[in-house]
């Protein structure tokens, strides 16, 4: 392989499945070291179990690369500071953080509680920003680092039914526009991948919730399964982002679906109306009727 990682150490948060292990296996054929974490928790956040992350960073090992395995929660700030210190402690420094890790929860706001809520959001969140937070540090003092972070639609355009996992990724799409400019002086990057349904558990949940509902929730079911990528499908896009190729490739939002690559436009300003002086209310709700709304369209259909 022409591209490599040797010498680097990456951090992949929720690699003990889909996406997250799909990634880790990606960097380390690049020769990076990889710290394969995970919680292994339930999707709502319950329980936890060491086997996923120690499964993957042996079958790593296996393979001829190097890897250990943490499962410490990204959700608390001592604890996602244990993440980064097993990669100082292992491998001697952290390059590579990838924010992976999350929850989810499928339910309309009318049905979502408070706990519940906290609970997703904080997994996206505040595990995005510990994470990186305690990254950032020794990244800065080599003055090299690719940040990944896991975002989605749900956050980006919006989902029906999906008002915690839609808030928690939309919080981590707000973190990577922000901490892009914050840390590119120091030879930082910091990007975002949008996966198009993929063969998760996240996903497989999603789809068996939505075909018990019926109605137009199966319709929604089938258009995921139908679309839905093999984890390296998205993998190999995380692992190019990583690069020192990819240096000048920073804050930027990618969409993938199977072979299709691409890159979300920042927001714009596609319609606009003024005047001179301040509007008055009756001004403005005449003015607002010359507007053109846009659909409230929904990923993978109805």
């Amino acid at each position: 392989m022409k591209t490599s990682l040797s010498g680097r150490t990456a951090i992949v948060t929720g690699a003990g499945r889909g996406i997250g292990r799909a990634t880790a296996h990606a960097l380390a054929q690049m020769g990076a070291n990889v710290v394969v974490n995970d919680l292994g928790a339930a999707l709502d956040g319950a329980g936890s179990d060491s086997a996923p992350a120690e499964t993957v960073a042996r079958e790593i090992r296996d393979a001829g690369g190097r890897a250990v395995a943490n499962r410490d929660s990204v959700a608390e700030w001592a604890s996602a500071g244990r993440i980064v210190q097993t990669a100082l402690e292992s491998f001697g420094g952290v390059d590579i953080l990838v924010n992976n890790a999350g929850l989810s929860l499928a339910k309309p706001i009318w049905e979502l509680d408070a706990e519940l809520f906290d609970r997703v959001c904080d997994s996206h969140v505040k595990g995005t920003f510990y994470c990186t937070r305690h990254a950032v540090e020794p990244m800065m003092k080599k003055r090299w680092g690719r940040i990944v972070n896991l975002v989605s639609r749900a956050g980006i355009i919006g989902v029906a039914g999906n008002a915690a996992y839609g808030a928690g990724k939309g919080g981590v799409f707000g973190l990577t526009n922000v901490i892009a400019r914050d840390l590119a002086p120091h030879g930082i990057t910091v990007n975002a991948v949008n996966p198009s349904s993929t063969e998760t558990r996240m996903v497989t949940t999603a789809v068996e919730t939505f075909r018990a509902q019926g109605g137009e929730a199966a319709i929604r079911a089938e258009n995921l399964m139908k679309a839905a990528q093999r984890p390296e499908d998205v993998a190999v896009l995380i692992a190019s982002l990583c690069s020192e190729e990819a240096a000048g490739i920073n804050g930027q939002i990618f969409f993938v679906a199977k072979s299709e690559i691409g890159l979300f436009q920042p927001l714009t300003l596609a319609q606009q109306k003024s005047k001179d002086g301040a509007w008055h209310v009756d001004e403005l709700v005449d003015a607002l009727g010359g507007f053109e709304p846009y659909p409230l369209e929904s990923p993978y259909g109805r």
